[in-house]
């Protein structure tokens, strides 16, 4: 059976928390707690709050994500 595909949104950190852990919130008003994704600490992509980002979510657990992408101001 195919995995599902990625549900990807875009957002705003609204507060960064240890591990690398974020709460984002999303353009519909949702939040979401997110992890920088693999490149983005293979990388040492920093994301501050403020910061726009792509997040993908799955569709078992909408309060989860990964960030793939900071956007540039």
């Amino acid at each position: 059976m195919p995995k599902e595909e990625m549900l990807q949104f875009e957002g705003t950190v609204t507060e960064v928390l240890r591990n690398s852990n974020f709460r984002v919130r999303l353009e519909n008003g949702h939040t979401v707690l997110a992890t920088a994704a693999g490149k983005m600490r293979k990388f040492r992509i920093r994301i501050l709050v403020g910061d726009r980002v792509t997040v993908e979510v799955t569709p078992y657990d909408v309060d989860r994500g990964r960030i793939t992408f900071r956007h540039k101001k």
